[in-house]
């Protein structure tokens, strides 16, 4: 099992190669979503109506607030 500062570095890894990161959690209605990274390009790209290509991945965190604690540390 590798040890937590390697986890940290390689989240750190994935976080950086993606144009958008969504943060993925349980919820009461089954799955919850957090952007953790790219908010900013979404909302230009909903404004433009754009088909525009961008890379996107998911992390799975245990809660919304983790993710949003994910999203403090990348910002």
């Amino acid at each position: 099992m590798e040890n937590f500062d390697e986890l940290r570095d390689l989240a750190a890894d994935v976080v950086a190669a993606y144009d958008v990161v969504l943060g993925i959690f349980p919820s009461g209605e089954g799955m919850g979503l957090h952007v953790v990274k790219g908010s900013s390009l979404l909302d230009r790209l909903a404004t433009l109506q754009s088909n525009a290509l961008y890379s996107r991945t998911a992390i799975a965190v245990h809660s919304r607030e983790q993710a949003v604690e994910l999203q403090a540390l990348v910002a």
